[in-house]
């Protein structure tokens, strides 16, 4: 497999204006009992590591940093509908604080940060589309795949992968192909392409299944599409503590076959360090090793299917420490570095690899009735 000696980034600093308050967890209150109330898990310190970590991490020279842009509102209408659209522009035009669903704030600066995430990820898109390269990583937030085409939900008022996807489809594309490994279901992105059999909708999840009404869908294994679309969206729901040999077996015995029969021109990575064994909002294990074995799979998955063609879209990753360094990672996967760059600060107990192959056997045995 080829090294790629380089990495596009695409970013803008605007979107470290998207304030996400403090409280209890992601909630936003105050219970009047706790001296001292946390930021929201989606804060801006979260990316701020991120960034730094590749400005000045090992992984630097390998970074070549692009300039974001705002997506204009009439871009956004190609996956949401214009009502629901509307109706964020109008609640930003009235300004103040308020919460759009369950753990979703709209604060002065979140719109603007919203159309930078989406404006950004359709350039790293398009970087791919026109020629200049084959490898593109759009470093965003707020997130975007759990936004559905007339629904905020989970942090996410615009779907950035979805907006990426219906461009390379507009642009003349016939199939992509979008593996997502955040730690929650990508329902946003799954929901916008349910009914298309021209994009392969593939999402790796903890098995939380459905949260209210802002996400209504559970992630299980018989949400499979409608109509035309009807067998492109695969669920892998994986137990609680599934950790990197059961991520490994399931990228390599259930998400390579899919990406292999379906052939895409393009592949997408929705990326989430929400997976990992310290994420405050997630259980499943994933440490620096996983996510680097994770990321030379799929870049191998897109040499041999989509002609290299990778674009890889941030979601999710609370921990302000280690999700940076799996993010590091993930990335030295994906360059196909011949060694680990940075060691692992945290992870020092070992996995229990009979119990994450006795899961990953779990799951693959239930996806086969």
């Amino acid at each position: 497999m080829a090294t790629l000696s380089s990495l596009n980034v695409f970013w803008h600093e605007g979107m470290l204006l998207h304030n996400t308050g403090r409280g209890m967890f992601d909630t936003g209150e105050d219970p009047g009992f706790l001296d001292v109330l946390e930021k929201h898990p989606e804060n801006s310190d979260r990316i701020k590591n991120m960034v730094s970590i590749l400005k000045r991490g090992p992984i630097s020279p390998y970074i070549i940093w692009n300039l974001g842009r705002p997506a204009l509102v009439s871009e956004l209408y190609t996956f949401h509908d214009p009502k629901y659209i509307d109706r964020l522009v109008k609640e930003n035009e009235t300004g103040g604080e308020k919460m759009i669903c369950a753990g979703t704030f709209l604060n002065p600066g979140s719109w603007d940060a919203a159309l930078l995430a989406a404006g950004t990820t359709m350039s790293a898109m398009n970087h791919i589309l026109d020629g200049h390269g084959k490898l593109a990583y759009a470093l965003v937030r707020p997130p975007g795949h759990h936004a559905q085409p007339t629904q905020a939900d989970g942090y996410c008022f615009l779907n950035n992968a979805g907006l990426a996807i219906q461009l390379a489809l507009d642009h003349g594309c016939r199939k992509v192909a979008v593996i997502d490994i955040d730690v929650h279901y990508g329902n946003g992105t799954a929901e916008g392409f349910y009914r298309s059999d021209k994009v392969l909708t593939i999402s790796l999840h903890m098995n939380h299944g459905s949260w209210g009404p802002s996400h209504s869908q559970t992630g299980s294994l018989d949400e499979l599409g409608e109509g035309n679309g009807v067998g492109y969206n695969l669920n892998i729901p994986l137990p609680n503590g599934t950790g990197n040999k059961g991520y490994e077996y399931a990228v390599t015995e259930l998400v390579a076959p899919a990406v292999l029969k379906f052939e895409p021109e393009i592949l997408v990575l929705v990326v989430g360090q929400d997976s990992s064994a310290f994420d405050p909002n997630g259980r499943q294990c994933l440490t620096m090793d996983g996510y680097r074995a994770i990321g030379q799979k799929i870049r191998m998955l897109a040499d041999k299917h989509s002609n290299g063609r990778l674009l890889i879209v941030q979601e999710g990753g609370y921990h302000v420490t280690y999700s940076a360094y799996c993010l590091h990672a993930t990335l030295e996967g994906v360059l196909n570095l011949p060694h680990p760059l940075l060691p692992d600060p945290i992870a020092y107990y070992p996995e229990d690899e009979a119990f994450a192959k006795m899961l990953a056997l779990g799951t693959s045995e239930s996806m086969d009735c």
